[in-house]
Order: structure tokens, then C-alpha cells, then sequence
């Protein structure tokens, strides 16, 4: 949510921090700018729209200077506006800011009170004049940034340029994400990696109440209490290519078609074919002493938890209980010692998910993260994380991560089944085969990407649509409904099937257009009856269904297969054509899918 760019070195900073921005389009933005200081003066270009707008706007006429600080804005406060973009400025201070200043109401009036003039919406740019009015009084630079970030509640990454102040920016963050990039001479900071992939490998994130002061020869830090702190320094393991398109048309069709290699990166190291053993990263190496399990998530991570909840409650046989992060606060859960709760959250970032976590660890549970990248703020705050290994996903959809999700939580229910007993080894070694063999089931189901396209584009106009699942998929009928709404705009809606008559079916006609997860297993026969009601109404039914299976040929119009699996296995196997339809249907309507509208990839407020 929101894009930072920030440099300083010898080369001209525009570029840098135009092409930064464009590396981070999938966090979702409605306007954007720079600020690049030159000769002891700050330029700000800033419009509302997309990049390509902005870039025009400075190939006019470019900023010079090789200190600058550049954004992509989510609006949160105030519409999207040239007025509203960031940077903004007041007297010698622009800033860039992702993030929600809480008090902005009350610290605006003072400000009003005192004679200050605003000229946008937002909440950011109170921040310039705290900054602007200690600098008036009297403060330095660094005593003038710190004194305004004590006046402030809520959450933030600020980025800031003084006009004068020709060698340095300034960083800080609370609660939302910002990075350090070292390089030769020269110095970044950004929201996010791919922003800085290309410049540099070495990586340090910021802690909560950390200020950083950027030059071009190195970088300082102070903690809370103004200590100088140094943070850990790690090499991306990645490349600037992983987060390219490779040739294909969209982000999310590459992430989709990566998904075999995600997974089998997932499972490395982690378990050995033919051995009831799981290695989880040193984790359960004293036992599994919890009472129960809190898998806790928003958004597609959620529905991986929900397939987590299947996983753990029949391996290991501990009652686990799942939860919407966002919710998870607000009715003072009854967690604490004995408990173990997990966040999951592919950017490790999400706020919703943070808090929750917060709140666990307060009461007493220990606390662990499933996430896809190492050292973000969840992983840190956590007492142990599972990372999958997903690589970087730049779609704003979910695909590749939450295929990983569902890896990481199945082997999870493995090691806490195997520290309980609760399943003899050669069962485990039985469940390990299943998911080595993962991969290759997965590829197949890709191979069969035209099916999904023919169906697309069959039903590239529907705008109703209902997901029906059954146990195991019934996360899944809610994960392909949320994919066809985030990129397609259609109004869909996932539904356990045996619902589908306790209000459901009210909605069934020829316009409605079913999608049945009904793979061969336990609730084959069950899904199959439901799926009788619907043809009977008049239901327009496309089934994603076992290869072989002819008798749901003679009932769905359309059919998607996947190859024969064992129940456990198959969410990894039947999200894959849900995936593909609804990227189809948007791409044949046209529409951005990597960017859609009013989302943002990483949700770091709340």
C-alpha cells in the first residue's frame, strides 16, 4: 500500500526513483511525485494518475540533483488529486509518507491556530510543518525531525528532504515497512525490494521508532531513545530478473505458471522422500505441548488457514481455531499460555495480521509467522517463522503464495503429528510422497490452461457468480470467488455446497453462472446432489472435476480436470484452473490485471 523511493549518491536521482515507483505499481497507488534536491533547493512534480503521467511530466523538464525522495500514493485521506499527491511540502520540508497519522485533526488546528496555511487533504503533510516549525525554532535537522515524530499517533514510513541540507535524507517508521539499501557510493531506501533490486542486494529493514539518516557515504540509525543502533544487513537471495515478467503478458500469469517451482522450493530441505521425518527450520524439537492451535490471516491468507484448520485438526488431532485478523482483537479472544497462535501473511506486513499478533504475545501464546519474507516486521515480532518460498509476487492477486501457504501448513500438521504420535511413521512417510509428487500434478493442471481460457471466454460477460466446495474445498470455492472479484469486477460469492440451500439457490437462474469443486473423495456423492439442484433450476454449472470422471460430464456444461489426488493434496491442485479462469475473464475484459482498481498488494493499515 503506497510506494517509497528514496536515494542519494552521484547519479541523477529522478530515474532512480521514477523507475523505483514503477517496480512497486502492484502496491496500488492513484497518484504520485518526486522531490530532487539541487543546490540546496527541493523540485516537486507530482499529478494525480498513473507513472506514465509523471514520467511525461519530468521528461519535460527534469529535475536535476542526485538526492531525492519519490512516491506512489493510496489515498487514504483526501481523493486522489494533484493537491492530495506526495510529496508534499511546507517551508523547507517535503515528505513522503505511507501510513495514517491518527492525531492529524487535532495536530492541523494547532498548526491553523498558530498561522500555518495547508493546501492539501491529507494527513501527511502535518508533517512537514512540525518538521518546518522545530527547524523555526531553533532545532537541527535531525532534533526537528524527531521532535515532530514525538508529536505523532498512528503508523508511518516517512521519507524527508531538507531544503539546505544538501548531504542527508531522513528516514522513519512505525508499524509500517521501510528498507535500507547499501550500495557504492550511493544509498536507498524504499517500501519494498524490487524498488532497489537492480542497485543493490544488501538489505537492512528499519525497526519500529527508528530514524535513519541517508548519505551518500553511509547510514546512521537511532533507536526510540536516539541510541545509534546498527540493523542486520542481508543479501537478497533473488534478482532483479525474478521480479520481471519473463515474457509473459502479466505479472499474475507468471506467478501462476510458477507455482510447481514455488512449491517444490517450499519443501527443500524440509522433508526426505520415503522417511516419516518433517524439518521444520529447528522447530518441535521439544515437542508439541500446545492445547490449541489459532491460525489467524486476512484475505487469501485466510483461506490457507482454513485449509490449515483440515490439516492439523486430522493429523495431529489438536482443535484448532481460525480467525479474521481484522476481527481477531475486537472480541478479546481467550488465548494465552499453552496456546499456539500463527500469523500468516505472504508480505509479513499486513497490519490487521500484526496487531493480532501483538495481541497473542501479550497474553501469553507463543507465536509464530508462516510469511514470504525474511525479516519483515511479523517475522521479527514472531518467536519462530516458516518461510515458503514463493519468491517475489508482484500481482496484486494472491496466486504463488498462497499455494506455498497451504505447503508450509501441511507440513506443519505433519511435525506436530509426528511429536504427538498421533500418526504412525509410515503414514507420515505415506503423507510426505503425496506432497513430493506435488509439483509434477501441478504442472499438469497448467498444461490444461487453455481449457480454463475456452471456459473464460464462454463467460467472459457473466457478472453473477457462485463457488461451491465440500471440506477440504470448500476455502477453495472462497479463494476462486475472491480471485474472479479482485481482478474481474464481477459480483461472485464461495459457498460450502451443502449451504447452497439454506438461502443460495434463491439467487440460481440462467444468469448465475456455478463453479462446483467436486474432485473425487469424501464429499463426491454430497457435492454431486448439490450440484442436481442447481442444473434443475436452471444453473449455468462448470465443474472442476477428476480426470475420468464421466459422470459429472453428463451434469456440468464445462469442465476443468485435475489429476487424481489424495483429498489432502487437492486444494493445491483444484485453486489452479480458479486461478487461470478468473485471471482469463479479466484479461478478456480488458482490464489491468496486475494493478486492479482500489487494491493494494500489502495492506499496512488498517
Amino acid at each position: 500500500m503506497c510506494g517509497i523511493v528514496g536515494y542519494i549518491g552521484s547519479r541523477e536521482a529522478c530515474p532512480i526513483l521514477i523507475e523505483g515507483l514503477r517496480r512497486l505499481e502492484y502496491r496500488g497507488y492513484d497518484s504520485a511525485g518526486v522531490a530532487v534536491m539541487n543546490g540546496g533547493t527541493t523540485r516537486i512534480v507530482r499529478c494525480e494518475g498513473k507513472l506514465d503521467r509523471l514520467a511525461a511530466l519530468v521528461q519535460r523538464e527534469p529535475p536535476p540533483g542526485a538526492l531525492g525522495i519519490g512516491h506512489t500514493r493510496w489515498a487514504t485521506h483526501g481523493r486522489p488529486s494533484d493537491e492530495n499527491a506526495h510529496p508534499h511540502k511546507f517551508g523547507r520540508v517535503a515528505v513522503v509518507h505511507n501510513g495514517i497519522i491518527e492525531n492529524y485533526l487535532e495536530l492541523r488546528e494547532r498548526l491553523i491556530a498558530q498561522g500555518h496555511a495547508f493546501t492539501s487533504e491529507t494527513d501527511t503533510e502535518i508533517v512537514a510543518h512540525l518538521v518546518h516549525a522545530a527547524l523555526t525554532a531553533g532545532a537541527a535537522p535531525l532534533a526537528a525531525v524527531q521532535a515532530a515524530l514525538q508529536q505523532l499517533r498512528g503508523v508511518y514510513a516517512l521519507c524527508l528532504v531538507i531544503d539546505g541540507v544538501t548531504d542527508r535524507f531522513y528516514c522513519a517508521k512505525k508499524e509500517v515497512p521501510l528498507i535500507l539499501g547499501f550500495g557504492d557510493d550511493e544509498h536507498f531506501a524504499a517500501a519494498d525490494i524490487p524498488a532497489i533490486i537492480q542497485h543493490t542486494r544488501r538489505i537492512a529493514a528499519l525497526e519500529d521508532g527508528d530514524i535513519a539518516e541517508v548519505r551518500r557515504d553511509g547510514i546512521t540509525i537511532r533507536d526510540a531513545d536516539a541510541r545509534e543502533v546498527q540493523r542486520p544487513i542481508r543479501e537478497v537471495q533473488w534478482s532483479a530478473a525474478m521480479a520481471e515478467k519473463e515474457g509473459y503478458k502479466d505479472f499474475m500469469l507468471k506467478e501462476i505458471y510458477e507455482q510447481p517451482r514455488a512449491v517444490a522450493d517450499t519443501l527443500r530441505g524440509r522433508v526426505t522422500p520415503g522417511m516419516g521425518a518433517v524439518h521444520l527450520d529447528g522447530l518441535l524439537t521439544g515437542g508439541a505441548p500446545w492445547r490449541r492451535v489459532f491460525l489467524v490471516a486476512c484475505g487469501t491468507a485466510f483461506h490457507a488457514c482454513l485449509v490449515g484448520k483440515f490439516l492439523i485438526e486430522q493429523l495431529a488431532r489438536i482443535p484448532v481455531e481460525t480467525d479474521l485478523a481484522s476481527e481477531f482483537r475486537y472480541r478479546d479472544p481467550l488465548i494465552g499460555p499453552g496456546d499456539l497462535f500463527i500469523a500468516v501473511s505472504q508480505s509479513g506486513e499486513t497490519a490487521d495480521t500484526r496487531a493480532a499478533l501483538l495481541e497473542a504475545k501479550q497474553k501469553g501464546a507463543v507465536v509464530w509467522a508462516v510469511t514470504n519474507v525474511v525479516d519483515s516486521s511479523i517475522a521479527r515480532l514472531a518467536d519462530a517463522a516458516l518461510y515458503t518460498y514463493a519468491g517475489p509476487e508482484i500481482g496484486v492477486a494472491s496466486t504463488k503464495a498462497f499455494t506455498t501457504q497451504l505447503v508450509v501448513l501441511h507440513l506443519l500438521a505433519l511435525a506436530l503429528a509426528e511429536r504427538r504420535e498421533a500418526l504412525p511413521a509410515a503414514s507420515i512417510a505415506t503423507e510426505i510422497a503425496t506432497l513430493v509428487a506435488l509439483p509434477h500434478q501441478m504442472q499438469t493442471v497448467l498444461q490444461r490452461a487453455p481449457q480454463c481460457q475456452a471456459v473464460a471466454q464462454a463467460l467472459v460477460q457473466s457478472d453473477e457468480w457462485l463457488f461451491l466446495g465440500r471440506g477440504l474445498n470448500y476455502p477453495i470455492a472462497l479463494e476462486g470467488a475472491l480471485k474472479l472479484k479482485e481482478i474481474s469486477y464481477a459480483h461472485a460469492e464461495g459457498y460450502p455446497a451443502g449451504e447452497m440451500k439454506h438461502g443460495p439457490i434463491a439467487l440460481v437462474d440462467d444468469a448465475m453462472q456455478v463453479v462446483g469443486i467436486v474432485p473425487q473423495g469424501p464429499y463426491y456423492d454430497k457435492v454431486i446432489s448439490n450440484l442436481e439442484q442447481i442444473r434443475a433450476r436452471g444453473g449455468a454449472l462448470t465443474a472442476i472435476a477428476t480426470e475420468g470422471d464421466a459422470a459429472i460430464c453428463r451434469l456440468a456444461t464445462q469442465v476443468i480436470t485435475i489429476p487424481a489426488a489424495v483429498p489432502r493434496v487437492q486444494p493445491a491442485l483444484t485453486v489452479l484452473p480458479l486461478q487461470l479462469l478468473a485471471y482469463y475473464v479479466a484479461d478478456g475484459r480488458g482490464l489491468n490485471v496486475d494493478q486492479p482498481r482500489n487494491l493494494a498488494k500489502s495492506v499496512t493499515v488498517e
